[in-house]
């Protein structure tokens, strides 16, 4: 395992927040964080016991991910808690001369914890990450209606260079 693997799957500290990747116990928490939401509340399904799909996905994204190219989700927690996630794939490509970029989805903190610059940490982390396994570029899509959500990532440095389109499928 290389020393960027290791130090991102071992829990690694920000201030009050620690990060480290999700397992399959934490899946009940990271769908309650995607439902904690405005938009995620009627995309998600909470339940005791949540559906087989949230397991069935997790599994399939632990066996595309390797030490160099991770598509995991990274929590962020504040002791115990965890108050936010994101899912982080870095991608091997042919454009831009081969380099390897990442792709943030699924960016949560938890609604009580917002405003404690925990998405900052979070955001920033996985820039961290992604740089020491050798990405050149990092992206993500985000919600033409999330204002809010523009006006952060363009804090942080992030550019909205492109038009996302997408296309929803009938999973028949």
């Amino acid at each position: 395992m290389s020393n960027a693997a290791a130090t991102t799957t071992t829990t690694t500290k920000s201030d009050d927040i620690t990060f480290r990747y999700a397992t399959r116990d934490d899946l009940p928490a990271i769908v309650t964080l995607l439902a904690d939401d405005e938009k995620g509340k009627t995309r998600e399904e909470l339940g005791d016991p949540l559906p087989d799909a949230y397991y069935a996905a997790f599994d399939a994204m632990a066996s595309q991910s390797t030490d160099a190219l991770p598509n995991k989700y990274l929590l962020a927690l504040q002791g115990t808690d965890i108050v936010g996630c994101l899912q982080l794939t870095l991608i091997a490509g042919l454009s831009r001369r081969g380099q390897l970029r990442a792709q943030i989805e699924g960016v949560r903190v938890a609604s009580r914890t917002r405003g404690q610059k925990i998405g900052e940490k979070l955001i920033k982390q996985s820039i961290s990450i992604s740089k020491s396994l050798g990405a050149a570029l990092i992206q993500f899509t985000t919600d033409k209606t999330r204002k809010d959500a523009h006006r952060f990532y363009e804090r942080l440095g992030f550019v909205a260079s492109h038009e996302g389109m997408k296309m929803a499928l009938d999973p028949k």
